[in-house]
């Protein structure tokens, strides 16, 4: 969307530029605080980002992280902002602090924002015994609020919006989630038979062979919390702690096993070693002898989002077709 990208930089200036915070911002800010600088900070496919330095009513200062989107921008910031609240409260020092997410009072085009606590990070990979173990903690504790695979609000994944309306059934979820994301995919990169037929045969036999006996035979699924698109640049080390944090999540209820589908990606770093210590924390659910098939399954997804987001890679649609044909020799 290089539409949003473009017209936001009339709101917020090119990286290292000072500017004046919109008063819908101020707003949410702590009583009696006073900012000090607001300075674009670093980058964002889809966003811009900015830094500002407040200083609080009793005279300390505090840094916090905004971010800002145009077209398209009060589902991400409105989906961003639950997403985070969510994981926040079962795993605080996982991630940054949400506080509010809204619309600038002054701003042509219409500008929405997400503001959190501002964290000093490195961007390297984390332990993966201490990553998984979070992560793990964040799946086991959360909640579902209506028992059932959804979301409280839409929200995005990247640019793109996820369909994560309530539903009772995984199968029934993860089809609507992956169609949705498949017809996208045609509409920008357009047709091509041997694919759309692939991937007709993997909605209408691959997805009932592996997600239908979840939930059969007296088993029962779990929606967990999932950040929803956990891969490297979406995790970084907290330079005043050490530990790992997470942030940009598109967060819903899902199957556990689906946070793990984008590792699946040749080009992602999250690789064996997180795969194991995931395991060590986790189980998989049963029939055991799915796990593969079905993390290979949802890195369809991933793969999916990643045509979108960058479209024109014809390699990428080969790689894809590989692998939905590969996807359809499921292990029964």
């Amino acid at each position: 969307m290089p539409e949003t990208q473009s017209s936001v930089r009339e709101v917020i200036p090119d990286i290292g530029g000072n500017f004046a915070l919109d008063e819908a911002v101020v707003a949410v800010l702590p009583p009696d605080s006073r900012v000090l600088e607001c300075n674009s900070f670093g980058t964002s496919a889809w966003t811009r980002t900015a830094r500002i330095l407040v200083q609080l009513s009793d005279g300390s200062s505090k840094q916090y992280f905004l971010k800002c989107a145009t077209e398209g921008g009060a589902v991400m910031m409105e989906g961003e902002f639950n997403s985070m609240s969510e994981l926040y409260k079962l795993v605080p020092s996982f991630v940054p602090r949400p506080h509010a997410w809204g619309r600038f009072e002054r701003a042509d085009p219409v500008t929405h924002f997400f503001l959190c606590d501002f964290i000093d990070m490195e961007n390297e990979m984390p332990d993966p015994v201490t990553f998984c173990a979070r992560l793990a903690e964040i799946h086991v504790n959360s909640q579902s609020p209506t028992g059932q695979f959804g979301f409280v609000v839409p929200n995005c994944h990247g640019k793109i919006v996820q369909a994560n309306d309530w539903d009772t059934s995984w199968r029934s979820f993860f089809t609507k989630l992956l169609v949705s994301f498949f017809q996208t995919e045609i509409g920008i990169n357009g047709h091509w038979q041997e694919y759309e037929q692939a991937f007709e045969a993997v909605v209408s036999t691959v997805i009932p062979q592996l997600l239908d006996p979840l939930q059969a035979g007296g088993r029962t699924l779990k929606p967990c919390l999932v950040h929803g698109d956990l891969w490297e640049e979406n995790t970084a080390i907290d330079l005043s702690t050490g530990n790992p944090v997470v942030f940009d999540a598109s967060a819903f209820y899902a199957h556990n096993e689906y946070e793990l589908g984008t590792w699946r990606r040749e080009t992602i770093k999250f690789g064996r070693l997180h795969f194991n210590q995931y395991l060590r924390n986790i189980r998989p659910s049963e029939p055991a002898e799915q796990w593969d098939d079905r993390v290979r399954l949802y890195s369809l997804k991933f793969n999916l989002a990643h045509m979108i987001g960058w479209p024109g890679a014809p390699f990428v649609r080969q790689e894809q077709v590989s692998l939905l044909l590969d996807t359809r020799k499921v292990n029964r």
